[in-house]
């Protein structure tokens, strides 16, 4: 390779690629710096193995050689090296280049390179290794240029090894090993496993060290303070703790409030008060990088504790040295203990939006509803069935007005149950069944009824009668006991259909979780979620959940009676209504039973009952004139769910190809039989009476 000398005064390249400009001065004189070395490095590297090894090429690179062979001559041919770079005419050319680059003067830009250099006392060497680094994020023709220096074809990244080659002193370049060194303590550099591994800078990170004065890059959005601040002794004792923390290491403000919150507005009134701007991370970029780009800036960041959180369910700072400030916005489902408690400050409540509070937002929202009196009065009707943030009012209107349609009662509460979601923790059931099809005694058909009143009333009562605030807005949480298929979940499903309310059958499987801790917060999400969603949450089989408090006596057992605990204190606190299904009341904690609105107990049926049963289920449009209803609702007391069983049953053996959809006791009283084996129990041929011969065994 030829590298001429030129005359006259030529600003120096900062890198391969032509016309490479970066706003940081002190960037561009350690890009320059790295970008002549480089070259001076390659003019010697060709010289070294195309003069002194003897071998040829004639490409614009040196040749590769064997790594043991130029490992072994860097002693021997350390002095040649030195000799090289003042008696080369091209090499010494470069070497008086790199000596003449004037340092810049002046105060340097917050967050760029030179502003870096500064507060961390980095030294030229420090200098030197990260303009290697971050020379990638501008120059793309670099990676060529370092596999030659390198010896390796594969390796486009500068490594510490390459610095060392590069620099005068490379014993000055042997703490940047080292863990705590502040680039990598603060997040700039990866750590280094050792002298090959690359220099990593993310590029976000590189961005801001080049361009200091460019806007914040798309992962982050700035956030304006509210007008007014938000107000509290907590928000103004956070905002004093930042202004006086520790900038040695990350902090932490834990937000916790209801899902979709004002957290933006509160973490930038806070950051306001501390004189800190506010950028909201977005889009799924890493959070290690942001918080480096934030702290550059001078910020603060908003973070969503997912971000953080790492597969175990314990929040992970990816950069922990880095003295950043992060708000965490954090749901009652989540744990304040999962974060680290050096870095962590005491958190800070969010209220959900009170009764008045929604209807204002709903009010600003939808300006045309609100018009006319029937309006207001569905406006009002809506904030007391749905517990919404202003965020989701304000979503729920954009897409109500995107109809471009009347909004009515049906169109606007389809519109506020459609935001509702539980994720994988229930399921939705569409009621198969009316308040007429319930087979029920006087006194529980009666509960039935109370129930539904009291859910129709329930908002007049907390918001107008003035009494939300006295029961926390707490909502129904009831208990239906009694043996199986008495008619507890078609029940549920009556009561859903009636007041016409979305139901939500509980997946058990995916609540109770085996590790510490995930069972509440699986619970809490699902409560949060159903709080603002008018919802029925139906839990069968709830002692599962809500069994009876052990005795402690070890670890487990202990926390399983933090779970039952938390679980009794989070239903009181629930706004919707809770029905909860179990065939064993004497397995429920008494502590739970006390706390609840109403039980309902479903016993068996009675013969009469039976017998409406019986002639309820009859499939229409098949012929049963040959059933014997009254014996069997008389003889055989079995439940609503059992009965309902059999005669399904009985048809599927009934159809006979081409003749007429008939029932036959025979069919019936073989389908009824098979119901008492399920359950297990024995009844005598006699119940059977004249048709015993169908259900007695072959011999």
């Amino acid at each position: 390779m030829t590298l001429r000398a030129t005359s006259g005064a030529v600003a120096p390249a900062l890198g391969f690629t032509p016309r490479i400009e970066v706003g940081d001065a002190l960037a561009r004189h350690w890009l320059a710096q790295a970008t002549l070395r480089l070259r001076r490095e390659v003019a010697w590297l060709w010289h070294e193995r195309g003069t002194l090894h003897g071998l040829g090429g004639g490409g614009a690179l040196p040749p590769m050689i064997d790594p043991l062979h130029e490992a072994l001559d860097l002693n021997r041919y350390d002095s040649d090296r030195a000799a090289f770079f003042v008696t080369d005419p091209a090499a010494r050319y470069l070497t008086d280049r790199i000596a003449a680059l004037p340092l810049p003067q002046g105060r340097p830009v917050r967050g760029g390179f030179g502003w870096l250099a500064t507060e961390l006392a980095l030294t030229s060497a420090d200098c030197l290794v990260l303009a290697l680094a971050v020379g990638g994020a501008v120059d793309s023709a670099r990676g060529a240029v370092i596999a030659a220096c390198l010896n390796a074809p594969e390796a486009r990244d500068p490594t510490l090894a390459l610095a060392q080659r590069l620099w005068e002193a490379p014993d000055q370049v042997l703490p940047l090993l080292d863990p705590a060194h502040p680039l990598v303590e603060t997040g700039i550099l990866a750590a280094a496993s050792g002298w090959d591994a690359p220099l990593a800078v993310a590029p976000v990170v590189a961005r801001q060290l080049l361009f200091p004065e460019a806007p914040p890059p798309a992962a982050l959005v700035a956030v304006l303070p509210p007008s007014p601040p938000p107000a509290g002794d907590a928000v103004a004792l956070a905002a004093a703790r930042l202004r006086t923390r520790n900038q040695t290491h990350a902090t932490l403000v834990p937000l916790v409030g209801p899902e979709e919150g004002p957290f933006a507005s509160t973490a930038a009134g806070i950051a306001a008060a501390a004189d800190l701007p506010l950028l909201a991370a977005r889009g799924a970029g890493e959070a290690g990088p942001l918080m480096v780009t934030v702290w550059l800036r001078g910020a603060a960041m908003l973070l969503p504790i997912g971000r953080l959180t790492g597969p175990e369910g314990r929040v992970q700072l990816p950069v922990p040295g880095v003295p950043a400030v992060v708000f965490v916005a954090m749901t009652g489902a989540d744990r304040i203990s999962a974060l680290p408690r050096r870095e962590t400050l005491a958190k800070v409540d969010l209220p959900a939006l009170d009764h008045a509070g929604r209807l204002e937002a709903w009010r600003r929202a939808l300006p045309e509803v609100w018009a006319a009196d029937e309006g207001k009065a569905l406006l009002a009707e809506c904030t007391r069935r749905f517990g919404f943030e202003e965020a989701a009012i304000g979503r729920i209107a954009a897409a109500l007005r995107a109809l471009d349609r009347t909004i009515d009662r049906n169109l606007l509460f389809a519109a506020c149950r459609s935001d509702l979601d539980l994720g994988d923790l229930a399921q939705p059931v569409r009621p198969r069944f009316g308040l007429d099809e319930l087979m029920l005694p006087a006194r529980q058909a009666g509960q039935i009824r109370a129930l539904i009143r009291a859910l129709e009333s329930l908002g007049t009562v907390h918001s107008d009668w003035h009494l939300g605030r006295a029961w926390n807005d707490s909502g129904l949480s009831v208990l239906f006991t009694g043996p199986p298929g008495t008619g507890k979940t078609m029940a549920a499903e009556a009561i859903a259909a009636e007041v016409g309310m979305p139901l939500y059958r509980i997946d058990l499987s995916q609540v109770v979780n085996k590790y510490i801790g995930e069972t509440e917060k699986n619970l809490a999400r699902l409560f949060d979620a159903a709080d603002s969603g008018d919802a029925i949450l139906f839990f069968d089989e709830a002692d599962a959940l809500f069994g009876k408090r052990t005795e402690v006596k070890d670890a487990h057992d202990r926390y399983a009676n933090l779970e039952v605990s938390y679980l009794l204190e989070r239903m009181e606190r629930f706004r919707g209504m809770a029905i909860l299904a179990s065939n064993r009341r004497k397995d429920l904690d008494e502590a739970f039973l006390r706390r609840l609105r109403t039980i309902v107990t479903f016993p068996l049926p009675e013969a009469a009952e039976r017998l409406r049963i019986w002639l309820a289920v009859m499939p229409e449009g098949v012929d049963c004139h040959a059933l014997d209803l009254a014996f069997l609702a008389e003889r055989l007391p079995l439940s609503g769910g059992h009965i309902r069983s059999a005669v399904f049953n009985a048809c599927l053996q009934s159809v006979r190809p081409g003749e007429p959809p008939r029932l036959e006791m025979a069919e019936v009283v073989r389908a009824v039989k098979d119901e008492f084996d399920k359950l297990g129990r024995t009844v005598s041929l006699d119940q059977f009476g004249a048709y015993a011969g169908e259900v007695r065994d072959e011999p």
